[in-house]
């Protein structure tokens, strides 16, 4: 289906927009997918956030044209799928967890902070945890010396033979 100026224009704002808002982008060769299939991996990019959409590779080029993902530019030949995240690893995720279970969907490659990823790349960055299970990490990294330091104080105080709930506070930490 052929499309007229104006909606080629609508097109191309649209994926602007969803270009200036997003961290990565990532593309995908589909053919040869079921659309039971596509539509199942539509509703998973759905729900974490991602964006796909099955664009012409020429109109794909005008928009992101002058953003960081300009450098994808070549690889936008054959049928393919544009998922734009504003998540850093979320569409990666999605289509490499998809491309696991389902052979005909080929990651072809994408972009990341203005640099160009392989397919190898793309599913590094899909292997990153996400932001909670992250600052989770952290957040038990920076709890572990406290308590450690807890535990020995606990353990002096008891082979002193004060327990520790009756103990005041400044006789613990003592």
């Amino acid at each position: 289906m052929s499309l007229n100026r104006s909606e080629k224009e609508a097109v191309i704002n649209d994926v602007t927009g969803l270009a200036a808002k997003a961290q990565t982008l990532i593309l995908a060769e589909y053919r040869g997918i079921t659309v039971a299939d596509m539509t199942k991996l539509r509703s998973t990019a759905r729900s974490n956030g991602v964006s796909l959409s099955v664009l012409k590779n020429t109109l794909a080029r005008r928009a992101v044209a002058g953003s960081g993902f300009e450098v994808v530019s070549d690889l936008m030949t054959g049928p393919l799928i544009y998922g734009f995240s504003e998540d850093a690893v979320a569409a990666a995720r999605v289509v490499a967890d998809f491309a696991k279970t389902n052979d005909k969907l080929v990651i072809r490659g994408g972009a990341y902070g203005g640099k160009a990823l392989d397919m190898n790349g793309v599913k590094q960055l899909a292997s990153i945890p996400s932001k909670e299970v992250l600052l989770a990490q952290l957040l038990g990294l920076m709890q572990s010396p406290i308590s450690r330091i807890a535990r020995v104080l606990a353990a002096i105080a008891e082979k002193n033979g004060v327990a520790v709930q009756d103990a005041p506070a400044e006789a613990v930490a003592a």
